[in-house]
């Protein structure tokens, strides 16, 4: 099987890794400098939590031609910039197209890729790119599947990640996962820019650290009332006291250890296009639905506030 990953930033360097380590037939799209540095050296990437380094001799592109043909390309793009790239894979020949990371308009790209058997996922990959590597941690996790009622994908999602250590969700609903998961991080990201990318200001401000969590109750109520499904399905019992203490719990952790750096404020500090983009879909969202949303809308306009001072 023939795999192409389109995107060489952290999460698209990450998931084309893991799959070469696993023997994959894998090729990787990169561009600019960052291409030259893989094809003379290799993409090397260092685990953020030991700096251990670990070398691929990975095979480098760096566009996509209208008769190459792979099995499946996994599309590894800010969700600013996929639109970008529809035009390309229209043109080209492959029919299995998995578009990977945060996204609000997962109907919009199929739409336009109609024809094509297009998938969405979301891997378990953070940390930033250096000059040289990329310096990340990786849960060596995906969830992967498509839009309810398009055609089923279970048996190509099993051939894709056969014989790798990658841990696969298969989720035929991901439209409604990709809604729950950015109604849980754009209040993070919100969190991140209230602090400046330093979390451990607020590892002990009990009640921000709450206001989060009323942030992404809000999101998921507005999700559920306009008649769609919270997912995971671990995420259901949100009004539960156990919820939110395991959501506090785990802030704890990312506003007190490196964890929260590489997983939650390195992407949102160089990322702010993608998470304002999401906010303001997600609020479009939320409007539509007559939803009720004051937190968020506190914790957006703190945001703004203080990235607008950060540009000053």
């Amino acid at each position: 099987m023939r795999i192409l990953v389109y995107g060489a930033g952290v999460i698209g360097s990450n998931l084309a890794a893991d799959l070469y380590a696993s023997g994959k037939d894998v090729t990787l799209l990169a561009r600019g400098a960052w291409a030259d540095v893989i094809e003379k050296n290799g993409l090397t990437i260092e685990s953020a939590i030991t700096h251990r380094k670990k070398n691929f001799r990975i095979p480098v592109i760096r566009s996509l031609k209208k008769t190459d043909l792979y099995d499946v390309i996994f599309v590894v793009l800010r969700s600013t910039q996929a639109d970008s790239v529809t035009d390309v894979l229209r043109e080209n020949i492959s029919r299995n197209i998995v578009f990977t990371g945060n996204s609000l308009s997962a109907e919009k790209t199929a739409e336009k890729l109609k024809g094509r058997n297009v998938m969405f996922a979301f891997y378990m990959a953070a940390g930033r790119r250096e000059e040289d590597r990329v310096v990340s941690f990786t849960m060596k996790k995906i969830t992967i599947g498509q839009l309810e009622d398009s055609m089923a994908n279970e048996e190509l999602v099993r051939r894709i990640f056969s014989d790798t250590k990658i841990r696969v969700t298969y989720e035929p609903n991901m439209g409604d996962y990709l809604l729950c998961h950015a109604a849980f991080v754009v209040p993070v990201g919100f969190a991140c820019y209230h602090c400046d990318g330093d979390l451990g200001r607020i590892k002990n401000d009990k009640e921000y650290l709450n206001r989060i969590i009323d942030a992404n109750i809000e999101g998921y109520q507005a999700i559920e009332n306009a008649g769609h499904v919270i997912l995971p399905a671990s995420d259901q019992d949100y009004h539960s006291s156990r919820y939110r203490k395991l959501c506090y719990a785990v802030y704890k952790v990312m506003c007190s250890t490196p964890i929260g750096t590489i997983c939650a404020s390195n992407h949102a500090m160089n990322a702010a296009d993608e998470m304002l983009s999401l906010s303001c879909e997600l609020k479009r969202f939320f409007d539509g639905t007559g939803a009720e949303y004051p937190v968020y809308k506190e914790l957006e306009a703190d945001a703004l506030e203080h990235l607008q001072n950060g540009k000053e």
